[in-house]
């Protein structure tokens, strides 16, 4: 072969490589005709059109692009109605036949495995289940006793070893596809007996751990197509993990959050949505101080400009001003201190309180939620000695008349004083408190050890706190 020859036949398979870029999706559907038909898919918790193509009077129509589809579960719409799912996987250029009285169960792929093995495992499933109905009947029938549905229970049990069995065999054997990365999600971790320890006895935490350990082996985080899938699965799998797994603590989130972003870095796509999947998930925690692994994923992984391929300023900017707000009063961090002017314009320190806790709280005299919550701090008041504490409130309007007011409608007995009359700048600068009422707890060691509780659980608070102290080696000396 010449030179020149060698040259020209190069180019010929870079052009026809080039030609095969992108996507074509051929479909051919009986009982259709004349009509519009949208390609659209699931992305995290939202459906995306994607394109659109004219049907003929013979039911044939196609999906054509220059760009590839990201790989994950689609959909043929007709008139808002989703009519069949299929799946886009390394193959994109196919053909479909099927028709109208059973898309899935006719369903004919040409030029796609991932999709013969997807439409395979669906039909396969559909018959198992149809097979069972008569065994599920039994199963479900409360007028029978229990010893007249073994026999229904032994065949149940048998029809869905054979599901599992067939999905093994699937996943062994097209382990690329996007069918068998999608249907190895759906398996459980198989926990297998703990071993005994030397002495004969059996670690109680043994599975717990291994279970833990095993969490991801049937689920790639870094496979962004995961993200494309019907349910928001992904999402869903990572807050399980951090909520059901770990000690609930700060600390121990953050690495653990860290550790896992480091195998997902690998792809962008799917190490993007991981990081802000667990920064919303902690922005508005309902464990109390979790708040702060919201202000470590950002310190990690945003403010460094690590994100930055890929969030806008604006988003970033409006995360940043967030955090800087909430950082400087999170749980189990020191509490600034405030000095400001009571009703009779006399400089009240929040720190010159001695009881063993210090209820910060802060309220608007015009402010609904105040009024009703108000009486409640009130009564609980009445029983203060019981947990020792005292209340320092921060009234948040600039009217010294409406704090004066407030304090004698509501018959507010403690410390009250008014925001804008301040010694050390705005209580904001300390505090996050942009919503009223909102409540700080601090302990004698100024350090602040719960927040925005609501007052009727605070005697329970106070109780298990108490005993967590006491129950420390050094006594109620230590935090």
């Amino acid at each position: 072969m010449s030179l020149r020859t060698g040259v020209l036949l190069l180019v010929l398979i870079s052009a026809a490589a080039q030609a095969q870029t992108g996507y074509k999706l051929d479909f051919k559907v009986k009982g259709l005709k004349d009509t519009t038909a949208f390609l659209a898919n699931f992305d995290r918790d939202q459906t995306y059109l994607r394109d659109t193509a004219k049907v003929d009077s013979q039911g044939v129509f196609t999906f054509e692009n220059s760009k590839p589809l990201l790989q994950g579960v689609f959909m043929v719409v007709l008139d808002k109605t989703p009519i069949f799912q299929f799946v886009i996987g390394l193959d994109q250029r196919f053909s479909m036949e099927t028709d109208t009285e059973d898309y899935n169960r006719h369903m004919v792929v040409t030029g796609d495995e991932d999709n013969k093995l997807f439409f395979d495992n669906a039909n396969y499933l559909a018959q198992k289940y149809k097979e069972s109905e008569p065994i599920i009947k039994i199963l479900r029938d409360s007028t029978l006793k229990e010893d007249a549905k073994k026999e229904a229970r032994e065949q149940f049990k048998k029809a869905t070893q054979d599901v599992m069995a067939y999905q093994s065999d699937l996943i062994a054997k097209h382990p690329t596809t996007f069918t068998a990365r999608l249907l190895k999600t759906t398996r459980e971790i198989e926990i297998p007996e703990p071993p005994k320890k030397a002495d004969g006895t059996i670690d109680s935490t043994w599975q717990f751990r291994y279970y833990r350990e095993h969490y991801w082996d049937n689920f790639d985080l870094a496979d962004d197509a995961m993200l494309r899938v019907q349910k928001p699965m992904y999402q869903e799998k990572v807050k399980d993990y951090l909520d059901r797994l770990f000690l609930q603590q700060p600390d121990t989130l953050t690495k653990e959050v860290v550790r896992l972003a480091a195998k997902v870095k690998k792809n962008p796509e799917a190490y993007k949505y991981f990081v802000w999947t667990c920064l919303t998930h902690y922005q508005t925690h309902k464990i109390m101080g979790l708040d702060e692994v919201y202000v470590n994923i950002y310190d990690k992984f945003i403010a460094n400009g690590e994100m930055d391929f890929w969030l806008d300023k604006k988003t970033k900017q409006n995360i940043k001003e967030y955090v800087d707000k909430i950082r400087v009063s999170l749980v189990n961090h020191n509490a600034g201190n405030l000095i400001m002017q009571d009703k009779d314009l006399k400089a009240k320190s929040m720190y010159d309180i001695k009881n063993k806790y210090t209820i910060l709280y802060f309220f608007n005299p015009d402010c609904g939620h105040c009024k009703e919550e108000t009486p409640k701090l009130v009564e609980l008041y009445k029983n203060r000695a019981k947990f020792d504490f005292e209340v320092y409130a921060v009234s948040t309007d600039t009217s010294m008349a409406k704090m004066r007011q407030f304090i004698k409608d509501f018959k507010m007995p403690w410390i009250t004083v008014n925001g804008p009359r301040t010694y050390v700048g705005h209580w904001s600068k300390l505090y996050y408190a942009e919503t009223t009422p909102t409540m700080y707890v601090i302990d004698a060691k100024r350090k602040i050890i719960a927040k925005k509780l609501p007052i009727e659980q605070l005697p329970e608070f106070f109780e298990k706190y108490d005993q967590i102290q006491r129950a420390k080696p050094n006594g109620n000396k230590g935090t």
